[in-house]
């Protein structure tokens, strides 16, 4: 089987792709729901003065709000109605996988299969509006305490940005749920996804006008391209490599034949955690930063602002956090996404085995052990990955958006968003192959 599927997916060309009716449709139908949110960071919201607030997000750009505006496609910058974008049910999903770690119903409930997920999805869905809730009533007092942002300050104004602002983000979530479900890929990460490639050209153009004024030399131009070739060469390598252990399941007897043991193998990725790591490195560093610039104090003691500022933005202080926060995440978020015992507990419960190690318990250590050791690795690649951009981006001030945080997200979506097309059509031909064969079937019965 395995053999075959090679082979179709070899022989995948483009005259394949033009015989997947279905396949097409579901592209089309993802690009037009892309459309959709892209025309909607464009979509001002009520009540806001333009040039102030671009004044005020312009001295806030390299704090957090600069790595919002990245993840909401422009729409911070812009003040649009999808401008808390799809965050809120990120961290919504977060931290539901996190209470179904620690609290034992919800964990129950986890592992009822399709009806469970259900209910924990729905859960996640009242998270959603809950934390929009909460951000959107934040950021309207933000706006009205900003210098001439808000024409007509009050109730009113709260309200409606309040409703718009959390309007937009369950939008974002139904959108991304109906791409997932009737288009290509995970359409939360392709939302992300097309707002961080709907800022590479202004980035790209950015860089290019700071070497056309002579602030970047063309041999540094020439390095920042290279450097971000290798870096997603890199990315490639570690988020296809996997570990894979050897399953061995026995002998079995059915009637009076004796069937001969399979072998399988378990796939545990290098990079479990993702881009999840880096996402929450970095808003936890450039958080103080943003909270002491829109507060605007000016009487903070000598200590903080200190402290303030060795955590900005490329200082050694906030490298060194960043890096060590980068390693706990990945080991935190990869203890919550993956139990080994559960994993041992399955492999027990269809009598398959680990060689060398006794079902149940000791099977559990020994993919602990694997697993804590290819986390290692992987911790590594994802400092790697994202520091060698901000060494580069605080040497020279080439623009946010070629951090390696953002190549991460847009490699890996790609990736899996390329895998799940060749998916598609390998189970095309496999349809075709199957028809085919009924058909001679057919002919010789007559």
């Amino acid at each position: 089987m395995a053999s075959a599927a090679e082979q179709l997916a070899s022989n995948l060309n483009f005259s394949a792709f033009a015989k997947a009716e279905d396949l097409k449709k579901r592209i089309w139908f993802t690009i037009g729901a892309l459309l959709v949110y892209r025309l909607g960071t464009y979509i001002p919201m009520p009540g806001i003065n333009p040039d102030a607030f671009a004044q005020a997000f312009s001295s806030q750009s390299k704090g957090v709000l600069g790595m919002f505006n990245m993840f909401a496609g422009g729409a911070v910058q812009r003040m649009a109605i999808f401008a808390l974008g799809i965050m809120p049910y990120i961290s919504a999903s977060i931290i539901m996988q996190l209470m179904t770690s620690v609290i034992p119903s919800l964990e129950a409930l986890k592992k009822e299969g399709e009806q469970g997920r259900k209910v924990i999805n729905q859960y996640t869905r009242y998270g959603t509006v809950l934390l929009a809730l909460v951000q959107a009533y934040g950021i309207s007092v933000g706006l009205e305490n900003g210098n001439g942002i808000v024409s007509d300050p009050g109730m009113f104004f709260r309200a409606s940005t309040v409703i718009t602002l959390v309007g937009g983000t369950m939008f974002l979530m139904w959108l991304g749920e109906q791409i997932t479900a009737r288009g290509i890929g995970n359409g939360i990460s392709l939302i992300i996804f097309s707002g961080i490639v709907a800022g590479l050209p202004h980035a790209i153009s950015g860089t290019l006008e700071l070497g056309r004024t002579g602030a970047l030399s063309t041999s540094l131009i020439l390095a920042i391209i290279v450097l971000a070739i290798v870096v997603i060469a890199l990315i490639v390598f570690f988020e296809r490599a996997q570990r894979r252990l050897l399953i061995q399941y026995p002998k079995r007897q059915v009637g009076n034949r004796m069937f001969q043991g399979d072998t399988s193998h378990l796939p545990l990725k290098l990079n479990t955690s993702g881009v999840i790591p880096p996402i929450f490195a970095s808003s936890l560093l450039l958080l103080p930063a943003t909270v002491a610039g829109f507060s605007q104090a000016t009487n903070l003691p000598t200590w903080a602002s200190s402290v303030l500022a060795s955590l900005g933005h490329g200082q050694p202080l906030y490298m060194a956090f960043y890096a060590a926060m980068i390693v706990f995440f990945a080991f935190f978020y990869t203890a919550i996404v993956f139990n080994p015992k559960d994993t041992a507990d399955q492999l027990k419960k269809h009598s398959g085995f680990i060689p060398g190690y006794r079902p149940g318990e000791r099977t559990a250590e020994y993919i602990d052990y694997v697993l804590t050791r290819i986390t290692v690795v992987g911790a590594i690649y994802l400092v790697l990955v994202c520091l060698l951009p901000e060494f580069l981006i605080s040497a020279t001030g080439v623009p946010f958006y070629l951090g390696g945080t953002s190549l991460l997200i847009v490699v890996s979506v790609t990736l899996d968003t390329v895998a799940q097309i060749q998916g598609h059509l390998i189970a095309h031909q496999y349809e075709g192959l199957i028809k085919k064969s009924k058909l001679r079937g057919g002919k010789k019965a007559r």
